[in-house]
């Protein structure tokens, strides 16, 4: 019998010890991961690896995360890859920006712990 493929999972995120313990969050969860501090490097493993789902941070260095996901969206390629947004800025007007792009889900970072956030993350993609 063949063994499953792991799921992928892209992780972008600029503060580098958060994208560290997401990223062995992750591993021990049964997940590929790939983690990247900015937005054109997402968009560029995004489309080499196919990820099935993007953790996007908002606050990223020169690109922010909506930037990222307008750019993702253009690319035909890589369009439907889902995108969870995980931020710890909770500006009205960028939600709604995010929503009208077509994230999964918009989630504050201090309202999960990394095992809640796993969890969360394990059901989109089953």
């Amino acid at each position: 019998m063949k063994k499953k493929a792991k799921k992928k999972i892209l992780i972008v995120e600029d503060e580098k010890i958060l994208a560290e313990m997401y990223h062995d969050v992750f591993v021990q969860a049964g997940f590929k991961v790939f983690s990247v501090i900015e937005s054109k490097e997402g968009l560029e493993i995004a489309r080499k690896e196919k990820p099935d789902l993007i953790v996007l941070d908002i606050l990223l260095p020169r690109e922010s995360g909506i930037s990222f996901l307008e750019k993702l969206k253009q690319d035909a390629k890589i369009s439907s890859i889902p995108v969870v947004i995980f931020t710890n800025y909770d500006g009205p007007d960028t939600k709604k920006k995010a929503k009208k792009l077509g994230i999964k889900d918009y989630l504050i970072k201090a309202n999960f712990t990394p095992q809640q956030f796993v969890s969360k993350i394990k059901g989109y993609l089953k």
